[in-house]
């Protein structure tokens, strides 16, 4: 391969794209390991002080220099677990371990640990799956370190590993961090699951959430102290979720607890007789003892709420931690009213600032010109190929260090010529050759884009090589992704044509054609091609001969990448030029013999070797096997990686350790280079040894700030530069400033290096504005005048000319990172992340540092890779160390630390780590790491000030204020009630009925399909009314109930709970509609029924006989107490006789009938309707939907609460028309159900539920074609209303209008309503449109509007354009309905609001409920809920208070009376809104943030606890997915709503329970989440 490329690259050079530059990153054992390693292993047999063992804390003593004496303790066998030796320091070591021990003096504050489910800690063991790494890996690496039972000074003692955090000086420290100390470091998997599962260990507990069923220990287990104060594995709690009829309904149940006091599922905790409604706000008794649960105690909190020990204790510690301060103090500045603008770093005026001269630009010496120096590069290879045909050019070497071909400069010139003539001639049909000079042509490896951008069409390769590339069938080589279509072609002798005897390459002196083209890869990922001329080609080899005194026939040993950079200019151009022997070293060779090169120096007595630091910290390990090693022939050993800050610690420990064998220290020359500028600098190799090479030690805090300021090395945070020798020949160096106009640098200030060179590259290949910036800068001094006339070209090195005209490399500029106006270079971090016990948890020192931008800055992010053996205890205690040191040394803070699986960072093709595609899977989510610890906290200090409360302004003061300004007070009304019609006279629905089945006794009311779409039931009007009165007699006779008492109606939906309802209302009785139990899930769903029954006071239950044999079944006895249930009647078994007298009320005042239900936020409401407000009710819909005897309307909802009930149960009776009764429930065997039966019957208008909506979109969301050709057509459907309780889901009705548009669905026909408890229906049905209604004009949809989310977080309602940052889309909650007032008034104040104001929703209606049913009938609530009077203005009109947040908008239609129309929109329920920073923000805008975040994300959940953002998410897929959501759950909650979340709980798919409409129930969850009875797959609490 090789041979091939030296004669292709020097014949065709003009044709020749050469590989990018990579790093790589592969290490081994230090000396310090060794030393622990071995004490490790033989520590067994050794006698130990007591209490000595295990103690990590004591820092580690300092490494003596390594002598030749000493040096024989080196280990020969390369451990996988070693870092990488380019950022090996032992100064910088000492530094962590001192600012690690100056964190543990500041007193113990330990963080929450992370918690996983058991799967995914078994996972990371990943030995399981990962390829074994190819280099080498020590057999002891994978034994066992003991049992899993853990020592005392493991267990309880090993608190020094705990972490603190550092404040320096007067600055307080950004980063807290974290461990917890949980099981032994076992290393296999099978026993950390063994060991893990019975013992929690240590004052902070690892938070068990993981499933419980575990093996029985191995041995007696260990008695340990939980943090709840029991002992052993009791305190755990079981969890059991089955699905419940109405979606999961949930029940949690103590472990070892044999009575069944079950929690309810649907309620708040409800246990034994005790009945609690309402969620305790704080703390009624002072000295109320915690109650027990189970055999976990629970923690009384500061709401009131009792919660499980463990989770709680963790979020306490969690919020002391966080109350901790800050290192950047937030500063004062100015709100806007509704910008919130975001804190600018302001300057500290402490920092250093650069107070040198102003640089001046060096020069390099004068480029010799000696007379004998060829015009171009290839007239040298024809020189030298027909002078010295047989002088060695080229020795290759297998894997066993054999020579594998000397290629020599005749064979190379002639070969060159050969393969050039083929190029030229042999390409293509004859008529026109494919390849012409100056066409572009690529080497092997390369990079598609880049390819494609250059106009690459053929590809020169190998024999070899050509056999492993894919092909297809044919035998053709596919074009692969991202390149463009190549033809291959194989460069052996034997497939090359002879060229004629005349025919001879034209070699032309160098000029400014393009020679070759050397790429980079840059930060992000994408790839640039520098383009090189044939004369800076030539010149660069000149000056690097002058600098390196290179003389004709030297040998040089190249252990580089030939393909690029300085293996490409040293090992192949240079070389050349020179007529240079290469001894060419793959990298194949060092992986299986890292003393390859040494050797061949030593056989070859070479003079010069090209090679990387981490070549020779490989060498230093493995060099003791060699006993006659001789480098005494090297006058030059060039260290390609010079500019790395951190290859002085390997040229340092080399020297040392081969001093004595005769390496002369003058020899090791650093040189930097970069791709747009070739060699910067380079040292010279000198005669003089007594001339010591410059150092300079800098402190990283004055680098940070840009400035050079020197220090001692006493100091922790210093950085050690050694210089890369002076400017090259010929050239002209300055310091430019990194940002903004490139103005020189100051003597003391860092800056990028640019240079002024013919030996430079000229452009970036087709980018011509990139170019300007980079090739053609023009420095000014501090007056403005350009140093030079000739343009400058950016070097992407960061340093400075120190004295002497000494380069200093400092880093580079794709490292850079600057937060918070502070500069950190990627490489420094990662050395300081290394330098914290990298033997015993990096893999390979496979660490990833890079930074995102998230909330207007950017952030750091670490990934490391981490052994295979490593303990999850290992893996956070280290985290929390690096954070700790990042903080100490370089005084920022890390945003994000992962760990992943050994070997699973993506690659480059030398084997170190591909930053950017690192970078995009983190931000992609992909990464998969085991491991995440996310610092939002501490290193997010430019969040908006929290608003500020003002002093409340007098509810008058607003109207005033609102009149000035010209706002109107928001209120709004329905229609008036209007005429009264035949059946309006009648007061009760049971008069209503018995009209009905005189008048129209064979109409009918309800028809009830099955899950096939066909009839499974209907009623007529008598034969409801002959059913009702059975029903009555058999109340009176069996049951013996009195007017007025409750009965409970437990019915599956459909007509016998119509039937029964209007038999309880012959007999006066009050019924009470019941969600029957689930069959396959009693345990969780009778305890609900049960309470509603008792909170009813319900003196007997009416139900069918399927349900009564339930209900006394033994599932039922095993959930609830059988023997407390009143009397059941079975209503399939009726007596035959009519009653003699059906009931009629006195006051149509008196109870129609309860309605109970279950809040969002978890309560169970009961609300009390009179005959009056029903009949009211059912008036008002019937004006609103225009509902006479002759239409049919379909009923998709569960009939048990609110409109619901409402419309599958009253409307009919009260309007005559016919309703078809779809029972939601059939929808899961038959999801078209619904839809078919309003295509079938020609149905105007339908009702549904949004989970019934929800079904439909996603389970026929691929079969509207088959729909169609089944002839389903929804053009009819003039509206369809989503029946609810809460702020429209605009998402879910467009995507179902948009679904179902095919099939005839009018976009406008969909709408919402919106009722409550106080009042069951305040809006319904879309307004009428007038006439462009009946056109069927399109417009854009006028109910929806577009508010400012941030105004909205201060209750104001600001109007924005769509599609303008921070856009919340609302639509409209539907037309108010007749008989119905509104007004927006102050929660607090009780004062109207104008329309530019969020407020409470009040209403005013004739069917508002009369009042919470209650057990403890709490008058309080009663009076505040449902009589509410403004505090100013209209003070008399008594009002019912919603709980609702929303405002009105006068929009610019009208309606049928000619007004203009008020629209109201529903933004969110007051329960559920969550102050924080002093602003209202309202869970649904956050889920939605999130949900939009990661494909793998079905649902997600927020609250809030004791001011911590508590974020759950369904994950749909694989367990390893779940830490990826962590980092982008909290980005996207940061960057939409500039809060930073506390704890985010990534769960199973339908953990989240959701109420039968579809709701979600926050409040249970953050109960169950605080009970610890989630099983949640992983928890992370951010820092």
């Amino acid at each position: 391969m090789l041979l091939r490329f030296i004669f292709i690259s020097l014949v065709s050079l003009p044709l020749l794209v050469p590989h990018p530059p990579r790093q790589l990153l592969i290490s081994d054992i230090t000396q310090k390991g060794y030393e622990k390693k071995r004490s490790k292993l033989i520590g067994a047999f050794l006698p130990q002080a007591p209490g000595k063992g295990m103690d990590r804390s004591v820092p580690h003593e300092r490494r003596a220099p390594v002598t030749p004496g000493s040096s024989s303790r080196y280990h020969r066998r390369r451990s996988s677990g070693s870092r990488d030796e380019r950022y090996r320091s032992d100064v910088h070591t000492e530094a962590v371990q001192a600012a690690l021990a100056k964190h543990k003096e500041r007193g113990k504050m330990a963080v929450p640990m992370p918690s996983k489910r058991r799967s995914l800690v078994v996972q990371t063991s990943m030995d399981a799956y990962t390829p074994p790494d190819t280099s080498s890996g020590s057999d002891g690496e994978g034994s066992l370190q003991g049992e899993g039972t853990p020592t005392s000074s493991q267990g309880s003692i090993n608190m020094e590993n705990w972490i603190s955090r550092a404040i320096h000086g007067s600055t307080s420290s950004s980063t807290t961090s974290s461990s917890s100390t949980q099981s032994g470091g076992s290393g296999a998997a099978g026993r950390l699951a063994d060991v893990m599962g019975p013992t929690h260990l240590g004052p902070i507990a690892h938070l068990s959430l993981k499933r419980k069923t575990r093996k029985a220990p191995r041995g007696p287990p260990v008695p340990v102290t939980v943090e709840n104060g029991n002992s052993g594995p009791g305190a755990a709690l079981r969890w059991s979720c089955e699905s419940g009829s109405g979606g999961p309904e949930l029940i949690w149940r103590p472990q070892e607890q044999q009575e069944n006091h079950s929690a309810p599922p649907d309620v708040t905790g409800y246990t034994g007789d005790s009945i609690q409604l309402d969620r305790p706000q704080g703390s009624t008794t002072a000295s109320r003892t915690a109650p027990k649960y189970g055999n976990a105690e629970l923690m009384e909190t500061g709401d009131g709420v009792p919660v499980g020990g463990r989770v709680s204790a963790k979020i306490q510690q969690l919020v002391n931690t966080l109350k901790r301060p800050k290192r950047p103090p937030l500063r004062e500045f100015f709100v806007d009213d509704f910008e919130e603008l975001l804190e600018v770093q302001q300057p500290d005026p402490n920092q250093p600032k650069a107070e040198g001269a102003q640089m001046l630009a060096m020069s390099g010496e004068q480029l010799g010109v000696v007379t004998n120096w060829p015009p171009s590069l290839e007239a040298a290879l024809q020189r030298w190929g027909t002078i010295s045909p047989k002088a060695p050019c080229l020795t290759t070497m297998d894997t066993n260090g054999k020579p594998l071909y000397i290629l020599t400069y005749g064979k190379l010139w002639t070969r060159s010529v050969k393969v050039a003539y083929n190029i030229l001639h042999k390409l293509g049909t004859k008529q026109e050759p494919m390849v012409r000079p100056g066409d572009r042509d690529a080497g092997s490896q390369q990079i598609g884009f880049l390819l494609g951008s250059c106009g690459v069409t053929v590809a020169l390769t190998s024999d070899a090589c050509h056999k492993g590339l894919p092909k297809s069938p044919t035998g053709e080589i596919p074009q692969f992704k991202g390149w463009p279509k190549l033809l291959w072609f194989v460069t052996e002798s034997k497939h090359l044509s002879k060229p004629p005897r005349d025919w001879f390459p034209h070699i032309k002196d160098a000029n400014n054609d393009t020679a070759y083209i050397e790429y980079k890869t840059c930060k992000d990922g994408s790839v640039l091609g520098v383009t090189v001329m044939r004369i800076a080609l030539l010149t660069h080899c000149q000056a690097l001969t002058q600098s390196c005194g290179y003389t004709e026939a030297e040998t040089i040993v190249n252990v580089l990448d030939f393909k690029k950079d300085v293996g490409l200019w040293h090992g192949i151009l240079t070389s050349v030029m020179n007529m240079m022997h290469i001894i060419s070293i793959p990298y194949s060779l060092m992986k299986v013999n890292p003393l390859s090169w040494i050797q061949k120096v030593c056989q070859y007595k070479a003079k010069v070797a090209c090679v990387k630091s981490r070549d020779m910290h490989w060498a230093l390990v493995a060099h003791r096997d060699q006993r006659d090693i001789s480098l005494s022939s090297l006058r030059m050993l060039v260290v390609a990686d010079g500019s790395n800050p951190w290859s002085i610690s390997s040229c340092d420990a080399f020297l040392n350790v081969f001093q004595s064998k005769g390496l002369k220290p003058e020899v090791i020359c650093p040189c930097a280079s970069s791709p747009e500028a070739l060699t910067v600098a380079i040292r010279r190799p000198t005669d003089d040894s007594n001339q010591p090479p410059g150092r300079g030690v800098l402190s990283m805090q004055g680098l940070s700030h840009g400035v050079i300021r020197v220090d001692s090395e006493e100091k922790l945070s210093v950085l050690t530069l050694q210089d890369v020798g002076t400017v090259m020949p010929g050239s002209l160096m300055c310091v430019v400033k990194p940002d903004g106009v490139p103005q020189l640098c100051k003597t003391d200030e860092i800056g990028e290096l640019c240079v002024c060179s013919i030996a430079t590259g000229t452009s970036y290949y087709g980018l011509s504005g990139m170019t300007k910036n980079t090739f053609e800068l023009f420095p000014m001094n501090s007056v403005g005048a350009p140093v030079s006339e000739y343009p400058f070209t950016r070097t992407g090195l960061l340093g400075f000319v120190g004295p002497g005209g000494l380069c200093f490399i400092a880093g580079k500029m794709d490292g850079l990172m600057v937060v918070a106006g502070r500069r950190h270079n990627a490489d420094d971090i990662v050395a300081t992340a290394l330098a914290v016990e990298p033997m015993k948890f990096v893999y390979r020192g496979r660490i990833a540092v890079f930074s995102i931008t998230v909330l207007h800055d950017e952030r750091i992010v670490v990934v490391a890779e981490q052994r295979p053996d490593s303990t999850e205890e290992d893996s956070f205690q280290w985290m929390s160390r690096v954070l700790q040191a990042i903080d100490g040394i370089h005084q920022v803070g890390v945003y994000c630390l992962a760990l992943v699986p050994s070997n699973t960072l993506p690659k480059t093709p030398l084997g170190g780590i591909h930053l950017s595609e690192t970078k995009q899977l983190f931000l992609e989510g992909s990464l998969h790491p085991c491991n995440v610890l996310m610092c939002p906290h501490t290193c997010v200090t430019n969040l908006p000030k929290p608003r500020q409360k003002q002093p409340e302004i007098g509810p008058a003061s607003v109207m005033v204020g609102n009149l000035v300004s010209g706002k109107r007070i928001a209120q709004a009304s329905g229609r008036d009630l209007g005429q009264m019609e035949d059946n309006d006279q009648f007061l009760f629905l049971s008069e209503v009925l018995q009209w009905r089945a005189q008048t129209t006794p064979d109409h009918v009311l309800y028809t009830l399909l099955n899950s096939r779409g066909t009839i499974a039931s209907s009623l007529t009007c008598v034969q409801l009314h002959k059913r009702a009165e059975k029903i009555a007699t058999m109340l009176a006779e069996r049951g013996h109930l009195q007017d007025g008492e409750h009965v409970a109606l437990v019915y599956p939906p459909g007509i016998d709970l119509i039937a029964a309802f209007y038999g309880c209302l012959y007999a006066g009785c009050v019924p009470i509609t019941v969600r029957p139990p689930h069959p396959q899930n009693i345990a969780t769903t009778l305890p609900t029924v049960k309470m509603i029954v008792e909170v009813s006071r319900s003196s007997c239950v009416m139900t069918s006989a399927v349900i009564c044999k339930l209900l006394r079944s033994k599932e039922a006895s095993a959930a609830v107490d059988v023997r407390t249930w009143p009397p059941v009647l079975d209503t399939d078994d009726l007596p035959k006789k009519k009653p003699p007298l059906l009931y009629k009320p006195s006051n149509p005042d008196t109870l129609a009938y309860l309605d109970f239900s279950v809040s969002t936020t978890g309560m169970l409401a009961g609300v009390k309707m009179s005959h009056t407000a029903t009949s009211a009710f059912c008036r008002s819909i019937k004006l609103q939907c225009e509902l006479y005897p002759s239409r049919e309307v379909a009923i998709c909802l569960d009939p048990y609460c609110g409109l619901g009930f409402v419309l599958w149960c009253l409307c009919s009776v009260y309007s005559g028309h016919q309703s078809i009764l779809i029972p939601p429930s059939e929808l899961e065997v038959n999801p078209a159900l619904w839809l078919l039966a309003v295509s079938q019957y020609k149905v105007r208008d339908t009702f549904c539920s949004y989970s019934v909506m929800e079904l439909c979109t996603k389970g026929l969301g691929l079969q509207t074609e088959s729909l169609k050709s089944r002839g389903l057509d929804l053009s009819r459907v003039r509206t369809c209303v989503v029946v609810a309780e809460e702020r429209p889901r605009i998402a879910l009705t467009q995507s179902f209008s948009k679904l179902f548009k095919d099939l005839g669905l009018h976009p406008r026909a969909v709408s919402t309503s919106f009722g409550c408890r106080v009042n069951l229906a305040i809006c319904l049905q879309p307004h009428r449109l007038g006439k462009l209604a009946d056109q069927g004009t399109s417009g854009p949809d006028p109910t929806t509007v577009y508010v400012d989310m941030r105004a909205l977080r201060h209750d104001r309602v600001r109007l924005v354009e769509r599609g303008s940052p921070h856009s919340l889309p609302l639509m409209e909650s539907g037309k108010i309905l007749p008989g119905v007032r509104i007004i927006i008034a102050n929660p607090e104040t009780k004062g109207p609001l104008g329309d530019s104001h969020l407020g409470e929703i009040w209403v005013c209606s004739g069917h508002n409920a009369s009042g919470y049913f209650t057990v403890y009938g709490d008058e309080t609530l009663q009076s505040d809920h449902f009589n509410s009077r403004l505090s100013f203005g209209d003070t008399q009109t008594i009002w019912a208070r919603t709980g609702y947040l929303g405002f009105l908008r006068r929009t610019e239609l009208t309606d049928a009376s000619g007004e203009r129309h008020d629209a109201l929109y529903v933004v969110g329920a007051l329960d559920e809104a969550m102050e924080l920073r002093g602003m209202r923000y309202h869970p649904i805008d956050i889920e939605t943030s999130v949900i939009r975040t990661h494909k793998s994300i079905t649902e997600c959940a927020v609250f809030t606890w004791t001011n911590l953002l508590v974020v759950v998410v369904e994950l749909d897929g694989s367990e390893q997915e779940a830490l990826d959501l962590v980092p982008l759950v909290t980005n996207v909650v940061l960057e939409e709503h500039y809060l930073i979340v506390g704890v985010v709980v990534v769960v199973d798919i339908g953990v989240i329970p959701i109420n039968s409409r579809g709701e979600k129930q926050r409040m249970h969850l953050r109960d169950g989440f605080l009970a610890d009875q989630l099983d949640p797959i992983y928890v992370a609490y951010n820092m």
